[in-house]
């Protein structure tokens, strides 16, 4: 019979019981998973919403990032159950099951620790100010303000660490950091190449199809409404393993996959994407750069204790009173946050055309690839009396197919059992046959006045007609 006493039950709407280590029965110096997700930089997340501002527009989709890594802990320890045993056959140096699933569970709970207000769009409009993603700033998060209690973890409510095994924070790093890197602050780690059953492992954080990002799929095409059961997980697990090439697919689960695909795909679309969504990024981008001086004091790598107490909730309530200061440009800056949240948007979508990029299309030579040219062609088109009014061109890609050639930690495989041996995603006719990218170029303006000319405008620049005119909804 199991020790009931080291378990806790967390019942998720997605998942059912998720079960931890509680604070009980412990030995002496160890730290459970409870403690590490009672702690205020876990806590914080239920400050923060797992989508940005598409609660604005769907009204039952208000769930947190605390949430989502909750159930991307609980995708970690089913991962663990379907690949060890093949992750352990192709890599005999590999720790033992109860470090592997430890790991990545510690990677699943923190892979979001990083994030600031509105999440994604903080990555773009003020971390990248400093060098820094969430990645990158939750990487120094997890060695120097966890790191400690990491170390002391001993159990999952599966496994055990050997006696000799010790959690490395620095490899919890490695997992959550996209492996393209870029700019930001060096990993506490090692600057030896990660072993190879890590890099392997690295693709359940950074594939095509990951313990990240099959809990949001599940978990925001529920909570918006538009599905609640919106893919074959359990198919994707079972016929999941890691060959000697890297995480691979059996060929009975490539439908699955495939769904899996377009769903993500469809939720860009319909619910990140949606037009009203990106007229509030457009409204919140103007508001960020009037806002700077008093978002937060300077670069969140140097002021971690203030940026632990950072979140929407609280950006959102000093904004709502910037508008009684005594600085002018903070008190405009106040009413304009005071019209954000009673959701008067400045935007109005005035047409919309979708572009779709197939293998081989030159999509970075496109005019499509950079909003301002988009917006100088648009404008040289209208009558002279429209060409200085105030417009936004948003140009919101979606990598439908991602690339399955690239970096080793970002590799995919099929398996085919009449050759017996794995082969590239990309080898697979109706994989191949996926677009590539699409982009939803979009036209914003404050009112409607000269529609029919922009839409003309745009026409000229794609070819009459594109898709998804919605000039008149």
């Amino acid at each position: 019979m199991p020790d009931l006493r080291r378990e806790a039950l967390c019942y998720d709407p997605l998942h059912g019981y998720m079960p931890l280590v509680s604070n009980e029965g412990l030995a002496p110096g160890e730290v459970s998973e409870r403690q590490i997700i009672d702690h205020p930089w876990l806590q914080r997340l239920r400050q923060i919403h797992q989508l940005q501002t598409a609660w604005w527009v769907f009204p039952s989709a208000e769930h947190t990032r605390f949430q989502h890594v909750l159930g991307v802990m609980h995708l970690a320890s089913r991962a663990t159950a379907a690949l060890y045993d093949s992750l352990r056959a192709v890599c005999p140096e590999v720790p033992s099951r109860g470090y592997v699933e430890c790991l990545l569970r510690m990677a699943g709970l923190l892979h979001d620790v990083g994030h600031g207000p509105f999440g994604h769009f903080f990555d773009e409009h003020y971390l990248s100010m400093y060098g820094l993603t969430h990645e990158t700033l939750g990487s120094v998060i997890i060695e120097r303000e966890l790191g400690d209690l990491i170390r002391r973890i001993r159990r999952n409510p599966n496994s055990t660490l050997q006696e000799n095994e010790t959690l490395d924070p620095a490899q919890i790093s490695l997992l959550i950091t996209r492996p393209k890197g870029g700019a930001g602050p060096k990993s506490n780690s090692s600057s030896h190449p990660p072993p190879r059953w890590l890099t392997f492992l690295r693709s359940l954080f950074s594939g095509i199809y990951t313990v990240d990002n099959m809990d949001f799929v599940l978990r925001d095409a529920y909570m918006s409404g538009y599905n609640t059961r919106a893919y074959d997980l359990e198919r994707l697990l079972r016929y999941s393993f890691f060959s000697e090439a890297g995480l691979t697919i059996h060929v009975r689960g490539l439908d699955a996959l495939l769904r899996f695909i377009g769903v993500r795909a469809e939720l860009f679309r319909s619910i990140y994407f949606h037009r009203t969504v990106r007229a509030i990024d457009l409204e919140l981008k103007d508001l960020f750069a009037a806002s700077r001086p008093w978002l937060f004091p300077g670069n969140p790598l140097e002021k971690l204790d203030e940026y632990l107490h950072f979140t929407e909730w609280t950006l959102l309530v000093d904004a709502a009173r910037w508008k009684n200061s005594a600085d002018p440009a903070q008190r405009e800056a106040g009413q304009r946050w005071q019209d954000f949240m009673n959701r008067r948007v400045r935007w109005k979508m005035i047409c919309q055309r979708t572009l779709v990029y197939r293998p081989g299309d030159a999509e970075g030579a496109s005019i499509f690839s950079n909003a301002q040219f988009v917006e100088q062609a648009v404008r040289s088109a209208l009558p002279q009396e429209a060409r200085e009014m105030p417009l936004q061109v948003d140009l919101a890609r979606h990598v439908h197919r991602p690339e399955t050639r690239g970096p080793a930690a970002g590799q995919n495989f099929f398996f085919d059992p009449a050759l017996g041996q794995p082969r590239p995603l990309d080898d697979d006719l109706l994989y191949r046959n996926l677009p590539v990218a699409h982009r939803i170029c979009r036209i914003y303006a404050e009112n409607q006045q000269f529609a029919g000319e922009i839409s003309a405008a745009l026409d000229r620049l794609i070819g009459p007609g594109g898709s998804d005119d919605l000039t008149n909804m």
